[in-house]
């Protein structure tokens, strides 16, 4: 089955037959979390680094930003068995959509965010694509933990 995961969205899942994935990922990051042990795995699509932008805005849609939906991420993945040491992490986006100029640097900012969260939890990003000016995809299979990305108007290659 295929399970979407939208934009300030999250998916976990531990059924083999499965693949997550997720589009538009502009200045937004997709995070994937992989534990081949047990075959659970989980799809962050979040959008803002920090829920100190918009409070009421994180209690309504935590998986809207970083601080707020990586650590529910890595915790529902724990509720099926993950285990920390196991995991595989994979992520991609971060474009500087739309921001030529580099005033608002959205992408930079969920991408720090990220790698400052993950470093405090040591946790360690096995693969990335991100930067650039494109959108991509990136799909999860839950089988055999296959991460692949599709850049604008490129076929799907492994992350």
């Amino acid at each position: 089955m295929v399970i979407t995961v939208g934009v300030g969205d999250l998916k976990i899942s531990n059924k083999p037959g499965d693949v997550i994935i997720t589009h538009a990922l502009g200045s937004c990051i997709g995070i994937t979390v992989y534990d081949p042990e047990v075959q659970v795995a989980g799809m962050l699509h979040y959008m803002l680094p920090e829920s100190s932008l918009d409070r009421d805005k994180a209690k309504k849609s935590p998986f809207m930003f970083a601080d707020t939906g990586i650590p529910i991420l890595f915790r529902s993945c724990y509720k099926l068995g993950a285990v920390k040491s196991r995991m595989i992490v994979k992520v991609a986006g971060g474009s500087s959509i739309m921001d030529d100029s580099g005033f608002f640097n959205i992408g930079k900012r969920n991408y720090a965010s990220l790698r400052k969260i993950l470093w405090r939890n040591n946790v360690l990003i096995q693969s990335e694509n991100i930067g650039g000016k494109g959108n991509r995809t990136i799909r999860l299979h839950i089988s055999n933990g296959l991460v692949e990305v599709k850049e604008s108007n490129k076929g799907y290659r492994p992350l």
